[in-house]
C-alpha cells in the first residue's frame, strides 16, 4: 500500500500536482528514484511514464535510459525494449550491461543472431572492464567479491588417502 507522501511525490514526479499547476519540487534524482521504486514494485507502465519524465528533462541520463529498456522489457513490449536499449548503446556503447540487456531484449523477440552478437558485446566489455582494472593494480571486478557473483567452478577431484599400516606382515622368503 502507498502512502499520501509517495501518491504527492508521484504526482509531482510527472509534473501535475491534481490542482492544475506543475510542481517543480522534486529534483532529477527524486524522480528517477520514484520511478525506480515503482519498478521495483511491479508498476512499470508508472516507470514508463516516470522514466520518459526524467529523460525530457535530461536526454543524457543513462541510467534513466536503461531503466527504461527493462521496463517496457517487463511490459512484454520487445521492440520498444530494443529501441530504448539502443539509445542506451549511444550513450555508451562499450558498457557491458547494455550488451547484455539488448541481448535478453533480441533472444525474446525471436532474433537468436543479434542477441548472440551483443551476448558476445557484453563479454568483450566484460573482458575490457577486467583488463583495465589488472592494469591499474586494482581487484578484477567479481573475481574475490561476493561469491553469489563468482562463476560456477568444478568441484577439485576426491582425494583418497591411503594409510601406511603399523606393522606390514611377515614375509618368510626374506632371509634374516
Amino acid at each position: 500500500m502507498r502512502s499520501g507522501l509517495h501518491e504527492a511525490r508521484t504526482a509531482a514526479c510527472v509534473g501535475w500536482d491534481g490542482w492544475g499547476s506543475v510542481a517543480e519540487d522534486m529534483t532529477l534524482q527524486e524522480q528517477y528514484d520514484e520511478a525506480m521504486f515503482d519498478f521495483s514494485q511491479g508498476d512499470f507502465v508508472g516507470a514508463v511514464t516516470k522514466l520518459k519524465a526524467v529523460l525530457a528533462q535530461d536526454a543524457e541520463n543513462f541510467e534513466a535510459q536503461l531503466a527504461l529498456g527493462m521496463a517496457y522489457y517487463r511490459l512484454g513490449d520487445y521492440a520498444a525494449a530494443i529501441a530504448e536499449g539502443h539509445k542506451a548503446e549511444k550513450l555508451r556503447p562499450k558498457e557491458q550491461l547494455v550488451h547484455t540487456n539488448l541481448s535478453l531484449f533480441y533472444m525474446k523477440s525471436g532474433d537468436k543472431v543479434t542477441a548472440e552478437h551483443h551476448g558476445l558485446q557484453a563479454r568483450i566489455a566484460g573482458w575490457r572492464a577486467e583488463n583495465a582494472a589488472a592494469k591499474a593494480g586494482e581487484a578484477v571486478p567479481n573475481a574475490s567479491g561476493d561469491p553469489e557473483l563468482q562463476m560456477a567452478k568444478p568441484k577439485p577431484p576426491e582425494v583418497k588417502v591411503i594409510r601406511m599400516p603399523d606393522k606390514f606382515p611377515d614375509q618368510p622368503w626374506k632371509k634374516k
